[in-house]
């Protein structure tokens, strides 16, 4: 390099030397030519692309609905809702028939039930080793093309669940089996898999507890012969292949990993090649690989903290109304129906975090009928095996450690602080192991007398769900978004009173202590270059919306219930308050017109909304 600056240095001053020797004066300046004439303009460049409105609203109306059947009140009449864009149609779980109902959406505002379809009696007609009786309702139901998917559970729910597969025009075609307790069933993006999650629920004195799985069924050859997998979990057991990630709840009641694991509800990443399912009770996400039908990761999503400013919570139902305070104490998502979108390359998992605690309880004929089976309490009619939620103030004092009551105030068991809350009884403890009835009642106190359990001590609360809606970025397996106090500030400030009321009772305040407003169920959608998420709230019912185009930055748009909360609670009875329980919602065009569609559990009724772009 030094060789080269020098060699550089030297040539310039010999070119110097050689200009200055043939140096002469300079000549005049010749005179100056006419101006050139301009050249003529090119072609226009090609527009370029529109941008978006990163704070684009849209407007939800109710516009039609089925009718309100009073004998269909709190009947599961209507939970899951799916569409067929070609023939104007949905259909629709009705678990209280075990069928599915179609219902025509050629007059939005007037939809009607045409036609229900028998799916167990079809199953049990169709495959040789199955008779009369032998399944039991049906839970979810998927479109896509001119197909669609159901799933059906087993009279007892811990044996063998199917799929049944339909022409859209309700003619049956074939059905496979899936696992134990088939939940939701999806469609992979492309069509080629429909995916179930298996959720596997012990029975009601736990002395069966069937694994959760997931089934995947390649269609891609056709819908009467489909190609069936089974995704387990048993690599994740002791001594297993693979690990856990994060801190994934396993109750200690279960034999192993695999069967405590609950699969509740199934999404897909954009290429189809990746499905999602939720694993509720365990507060952990799962992720399927569907080409080679493996679960490579369950990922504990862990906590929400309600000591931090905008995570307030009503904690209470005796506190007078509404009451949100912050407390160093925390949530636990849970989520249960959930939806994926991507941006910029990275897929999101937006969640709606109900929350869901375990009760297994037989039904006695009394205290000496309960202990035969096995069960830990009776009451009135009821035997309990294992429940794994308490309320804070039926603990000892003494089962909180000092730093905790230094924390939350000596008078946190009070019933208009804490005290009403319902806990999570194996969360937050001091030593887990430690407490010992956790595997066999769930619970931190001895029953019949109520006492404390030694070694059943709290250094932390740990609630069900988290009142929110979260979004997840999968890449870090971290919360981008969570929407905060936002469901139970808003709906305190358009209903008032009625904030927090429970979904067959217009009582207000009446579901602080369990999981406030219950979010349920999520739909996204992409509308003029915009992402919206459509959140329904199960409990106080109604319809959240945000604009998510920007994960880290979810923006609030609108809440629409046209609940009647007016009425006494013998017209809610005889379904005469509107829309109540919001169990599923979806996103449709019709007619070059946008709708969203509401199965609305409690009232069993299908709620239509128009979606205005503002």
């Amino acid at each position: 390099m030094r060789l080269k600056q020098i060699g550089l240095t030297t040539a310039v001053a010999i070119l110097a030397f050689l200009l200055g020797a043939c140096e002469g004066d300079d000549g005049n300046d010749g005179a100056a030519g006419a101006p050139g004439s301009d050249g003529a303009n090119g072609p226009d460049g090609a527009d370029g692309a529109d941008g978006t409105d990163a704070n684009a609203s849209v407007s939800l109306r109710l516009v039609g609905t089925t009718p309100a059947v009073a004998e269909n009140f709190d009947e599961s009449a209507a939970e899951i809702v799916a569409y067929h864009s070609g023939s104007k149609t949905a259909f629709l779980v009705n678990s209280s028939s075990g069928a599915v109902d179609v219902v025509d959406l050629s007059d939005v505002t007037s939809p009607t039930i045409i036609l229900q379809l028998d799916v167990a009696g079809d199953v049990e007609t169709a495959v040789a080793d199955l008779s009369d009786g032998d399944l039991g309702g049906v839970n979810s139901v998927d479109v896509s093309g001119d197909h669609m998917a159901v799933a059906v559970e087993a009279d007892t729910k811990q044996d063998t669940g199917y799929i049944a597969f339909y022409n859209v025009d309700g003619t049956f075609v074939s059905a496979v089996a899936a696992g134990a307790l088939p939940d939701k069933v999806g469609f992979s993006p492309d069509g080629k898999y429909a995916v179930v999650a298996n959720e596997g629920e012990p029975n009601d004195d736990y002395s069966n507890d069937p694994e959760g799985t997931i089934t995947v069924i390649d269609v891609s050859g056709g819908f009467d012969i489909p190609v069936v997998a089974t995704a387990d979990f048993t690599d994740f057991n002791v001594g297993g292949s693979k690990s856990l990630s994060g801190p994934v709840r396993v109750s200690a009641k279960s034999d192993s990993v695999a069967q405590d694991l609950e699969p509740e509800f199934i999404a897909f990443s954009d290429d189809s090649g990746t499905a999602y399912a939720t694993l509720q009770e365990n507060n952990a996400v799962a992720v399927i690989d569907l080409a080679s039908a493996d679960v490579t990761t369950v990922l504990g999503i862990g906590f929400k903290d309600y000591g931090l400013p905008g995570n307030e919570i009503d904690a209470s139902n005796r506190d007078g109304g509404v009451n949100l305070k912050s407390w160093s104490i925390f949530g636990t998502y849970m989520p249960d129906g959930f939806d994926s979108y991507a941006v910029n390359g990275v897929t999101y998992l937006v969640t709606a975090n109900e929350g869901d605690g375990r009760e297994y309880v037989s039904d006695a004929t009394d205290e000496a009928d309960c202990t035969a089976q096995g069960g830990f309490l009776f009451d009135d009619g009821d035997c309990f095996h294992y429940l794994d939620e308490i309320r804070v103030r039926d603990l000892d004092a003494s089962q909180f450690t000092d730093d905790l009551v230094a924390e939350l105030g000596a008078d946190f068991q009070d019933q208009d602080k804490l005290g009403r809350l319902k806990m999570i009884t194996d969360l937050g403890l001091e030593d887990a192991s430690a407490c010992t009835t956790l595997a066999t009642t769930g619970q931190p106190i001895a029953y019949p007398d109520e006492t404390p359990v030694a070694g059943c001590v709290y250094e932390d609360i740990y609630s069900f769900g988290s009142r929110s809606f979260t979004i997840w970025n999968l890449d870090t397996g971290r919360a981008v978004f969570d929407s905060g106090s936002d469901f139970e500030v808003i709906t305190a400030q358009q209903l008032g009173g009625s904030f927090n009321a429970s979904n067959d009772s217009n009582e207000g305040d009446d579901r602080s202590d369990d999981k406030g407003p219950e979010p349920e169920a999520i739909e996204i959608a992409t509308i003029n270059g915009n992402t919206f998420a459509f959140i329904a709230l199960e409990r106080v019912g109604g319809v959240m919306v945000y604009n998510i185009t920007n994960p880290q930055n979810a923006k609030f748009v609108q809440y629409v219930n046209p609940r009647d909360f007016t009425v006494s609670d013998d017209a809610v009875e005889a379904n005469l308050a509107g829309p109540l329980g919001p169990e599923d919602v979806k996103f449709i065009t019709q007619d070059d017109e946008m709708y969203l569609l509401v199965s609305n559990e409690v009232s069993g009724t299908l709620s239509v909304y128009s979606v205005t772009l503002l």
